[in-house]
């Protein structure tokens, strides 16, 4: 009769057949279509986890956990996150993994007469490596996840008032979308710099690509203009609608017609003039 330390040899031994047959488990039983590439990058995930496996079995401390499972789960969360994956794609695989495993160490445990009491606590520590798996997984994927969507809105953000260099005296600032408090405040603090630095004379604030905007905001980008002009830069608007401008007037932003044009084009030809 085998003991745990030389089951767990034996695990390692032949971590790689196990695999195998549990990717081969899961994949037969998966809703999804899963790729040849998937499969290979499963094989090698379960590999590596039938090492923790095999190493915490060796320990005699019940809740020794391998340091590098932690560090291997928020790998495999990350992965899912850069190929904008659902977690859901790793959880509804756990139970299959979690019956395959179970089906496999007890076929194994008969094969080599393992104790019944050895057995319980083989199954016992597979699961604890799934559960740690899982929670670790998840945790660093809804981390990895928020950091990611902070990235995109602030990418988003950027996007939503560029600074297009028309003449070497002349930007200008399309505002783009729905312009909102977090938007106006990186105007304020990145785009309105970035102008001073370039010493042009004019700015074109152009609203034609504007959805909305509320009372608040219109009076921060008023403030914005205001900011230029101290700076000795004239400012134009462009593009605004009458929706636009009825906000403007709830605002009690008086709005000067001789700097105020239809479209960028026409405060282009005057400027020029």
């Amino acid at each position: 009769m085998l003991s745990v330390d030389q089951f767990s040899s034996y695990i390692s031994e032949n971590a790689h057949s196990i695999s195998k047959e549990v990717v081969e488990y899961v994949v037969s039983r998966s809703k999804t279509e899963i790729s040849e590439e998937e499969k290979e990058a499963a094989l090698s995930m379960y590999v590596k986890l039938l090492g923790f496996f095999s190493e915490s079995l060796k320990n005699e401390n019940e809740d020794f956990m391998p340091e590098h499972l932690i560090e291997w789960s928020k790998n495999n969360a990350q992965m899912q996150v850069n190929s904008e994956g659902k977690i859901s794609d790793i959880i509804v695989r756990y139970p299959l993994t979690r019956d395959i495993f179970t089906d496999i160490l007890i076929r194994i445990s008969l094969e080599i007469e393992l104790s019944s009491a050895d057995t319980g606590h083989i199954i016992k520590g597979i699961n604890r490596i799934l559960d740690v798996s899982l929670n670790e997984t998840v945790r660093a994927f809804e981390q990895l996840s928020d950091q990611s969507k902070a990235e995109l809105q602030k990418e988003l953000v950027s996007l939503s008032a560029p600074i297009v260099p028309i003449r070497d005296e002349v930007v200008v600032l399309p505002l783009i979308g729905y312009i909102d408090e977090e938007r106006t405040k990186f105007i304020m603090e990145t785009a309105v710099p970035k102008i001073a630095a370039m010493n042009v004379d004019y700015v074109i604030m152009d609203f034609s690509g504007v959805l909305t905007i509320n009372t608040h905001v219109a009076v921060s980008l008023h403030q914005i203009g205001n900011m230029l002009r101290i700076m000795g830069i004239q400012v134009a608007s462009s593009g605004m609608r009458p929706e636009l401008v009825q906000v403007a007037i709830n605002s009690n932003i008086t709005m000067s017609s001789a700097f105020t044009f239809s479209t960028v084009k026409q405060a282009l030809e005057t400027i020029g003039k």
